[in-house]
Parts: C-alpha cells; sequence; structure tokens
C-alpha cells in the first residue's frame, strides 16, 4: 500500500475523532447556547457544524458517483438539535473511512464528477479528499474558536493522532470501538 493511501486513511479516522470530541464538547450547550450569534465565517456554532456536514455528504456522494450529490444542499441548516447533528456527521464520517478503506491506488487516481448546477467539476479522487478533509479541519477550527466564548472548555483536536500520543485517546477509542491498530491500519 501507498504512504498516500495509509495517510489518507489515517486523516478519515483522525477527522472522525476530532469531530466526536468537538460535538461531544457541544452537546454540553444549551439549544441557546449552540445556536447563539458568534464571530466567524458562520454565524453560530449551529451553521459552522451543520455546514461541515452538509459539504461533507456532498463530495462523499461524489467520491461514491452518487448521482443525486447536490440533494445535500436543499438546506443550509438540516438539522435544528446537536444531537441529530453529531449522529448524522458519525454516519457522514464512517462513510468516509468506508470509502478510503476500500480505495486502492486507481480509486484515489480515477476522476470524480461533481455535479455544480451549472457545470460538473472534475478532479482526481485524491485532491477531493484532501480538500473535503481540509474543508473539516478549517471549520472546525473556527467553531473550536467559537466554543471559546461558551461556559465549555474547547476539546483537544490536534495532538491526540500520533502513535505516541496513545495516553491521550484512550477514551475515545473505546467509545468508538477502536483499537490502536484500527486507527492506524494503513
Amino acid at each position: 500500500m501507498s504512504a498516500l493511501l495509509e495517510h489518507f486513511r489515517n486523516l478519515a479516522r483522525a477527522n472522525r475523532l476530532a469531530n466526536r470530541r468537538l460535538h461531544a464538547a457541544c452537546l454540553q450547550l444549551t439549544d441557546a447556547e449552540f445556536k447563539a450569534p458568534r464571530t466567524s465565517f458562520f454565524p453560530s456554532l449551529w451553521a459552522t457544524l451543520n455546514h461541515i456536514l452538509i459539504v461533507d455528504w456532498y463530495y462523499i456522494a461524489a467520491l461514491y458517483r452518487e448521482p443525486d450529490m447536490r440533494r445535500a444542499f436543499a438546506s443550509e441548516t438540516p438539522f435544528d438539535r446537536m444531537a441529530d447533528l453529531a449522529e448524522a456527521q458519525r454516519v457522514s464520517d464512517e462513510r468516509l473511512i468506508a470509502w478510503c478503506d476500500g480505495a486502492d491506488e486507481a480509486r484515489l487516481e480515477a476522476e470524480v464528477e461533481m455535479d455544480r448546477g451549472d457545470h460538473v467539476q472534475r478532479d482526481l479522487a485524491r485532491h477531493v479528499l484532501m480538500h473535503l478533509l481540509t474543508h473539516q479541519i478549517h471549520h472546525r477550527g473556527q467553531a473550536h474558536a467559537m466554543l471559546a466564548g461558551t461556559p465549555i472548555k474547547p476539546p483537544q483536536l490536534d495532538e491526540f493522532v500520533m502513535p505516541s500520543d496513545a495516553k491521550f485517546r484512550v477514551a475515545d477509542l473505546a467509545a468508538l470501538g477502536w483499537s490502536e491498530a484500527d486507527l492506524f491500519r494503513g
């Protein structure tokens, strides 16, 4: 297996871990705190986390070659409750992990067609994956900063996915039903 394929598999799992941690923190907020106006690209944690999810839906549907990928944009905020949003993001994250686990070199180099409404954008799957994961990190960082303005302490999202950081993720892996081997299964 190539280092690139192993890297994407690890990133997909790191994505799941980071989303789990961020969502666990957001689940401690009241509904009013979750939806409260905040300063960022999107005006609330609610809008930001919904945005992450719908963009994930779109790109993951494109990776799976699903013809109805644009349905992801039917609503900018499909979930009003954090618990529902967290569950939908979990399902989406697991679909991404499954895609990466099922990929081989040819699949990473395959062209992905993305329906943009007025045209079809075409890029290699590895470029779509990089964009999707970068998009997640970008907006999770914004949500993390917004969370700092609430009574809930923002969780650690970066320094816990290196093999030597195992002691920092014991509870996360147990909650996910993963082992260290599952996390670094390259």
